[in-house]
């Protein structure tokens, strides 16, 4: 029972790190038809930017604000300077992003070496606490608590506040939205803001769960976050929470009860069945919110 309860907590926490970087790719996706794979990129600079703080004795909370921060200037700077310009060239926005997913990594090595720099958490979270005969590590319950928290603001900018229906117009009616008088462009930076902000919150508290931060480290987590933005529905930031819980959960399960490695293989086997099944996707979400 224990082992069950541990495995299950764990693997939350780990489907919550994949929300987070998750849930910016869909919004992105979902609102605005941009197939960023710079958003790695953005949760590395979070990393960074949160490590960078901690260790020059910022506090954990100021240096995770900091990160956040950081990652979001850097997602409007992406937005501003890459994205806009090719918003119709699909085919040359995702070169660009894919040449600054790869060149951010290089400048943060350049910078900062290519060996990972342990991340320097606070005591109080690097201690476990009892449940149900298992000890889980507190860091967890503070990824779970991020999620829970993005995933209710996500939800009520999309769905009450004039900002978030301003983007859902504008991406139904571009032209009608403009004629209205509204500046599209504006709401789309916005989004890309939120977007990255939440990348770069990922990256912050990859850390943390990690114990270290490398520049590679948004590469790999991107890996999983687009297989949930696809098994939740592209542009649905509720399937991403359901299919995160069940990737992380599933990766957990399976590294425990078989090999290290497997449980990797077993989140894209189980993608791979969902393609063969449905393969016009939304299979945990039937809308996109």
């Amino acid at each position: 029972m224990a082992t069950v309860v541990l495995l299950t907590l764990t693997g939350l926490g780990l489907g919550a790190l994949y929300f987070l970087v998750a849930s910016g790719l869909s919004l992105i996706f979902g609102l605005m038809d941009v197939l960023n794979f710079a958003h790695g990129a953005l949760l590395s600079v979070g990393a960074y930017g949160a490590w960078w703080g901690a260790t020059h004795g910022f506090g954990f909370v100021p240096a995770v604000v900091f990160g956040t921060a950081v990652g979001t200037a850097a997602a409007v700077l992406l937005e501003l300077g890459v994205i806009r310009p090719l918003y119709r060239r699909p085919r040359a926005q995702v070169l660009a992003t894919v040449g600054v997913g790869l060149a951010v990594p290089a400048l943060l090595s350049a910078v900062w070496g290519s060996d990972a720099r342990p991340f320097p958490g606070p005591r109080a979270l690097a201690g476990t606490v009892g449940l149900l005969g298992a000890e889980i590590p507190v860091n967890r319950f503070v990824l779970i608590g991020a999620a829970v928290a993005v995933l209710a603001a996500l939800r009520l900018f999309l769905g009450r506040t004039r900002h978030g229906l301003v983007v859902r117009a504008g991406v139904e009616d571009r032209a009608m939205v403009t004629a209205l008088g509204i500046d599209v462009r504006r709401a789309f930076t916005l989004v890309f803001a939120i977007g990255g902000a939440a990348a770069a919150l990922a990256g912050a508290l990859a850390g943390l769960y990690f114990g270290s931060v490398d520049p590679g480290q948004g590469s790999s987590l991107l890996i999983f976050a687009f297989v949930v933005v696809v098994m939740g529905g592209m542009g649905s930031v509720t399937g991403a929470a359901v299919a995160s819980v069940a990737v992380g959960v599933l990766q957990q399960f399976a590294n425990y009860y078989t090999s290290a490695g497997l449980g990797d293989l077993s989140v894209v086997v189980l993608l791979a069945v969902l393609l063969l099944v449905r393969p016009q996707g939304r299979w945990l979400s039937g809308r996109p919110a």
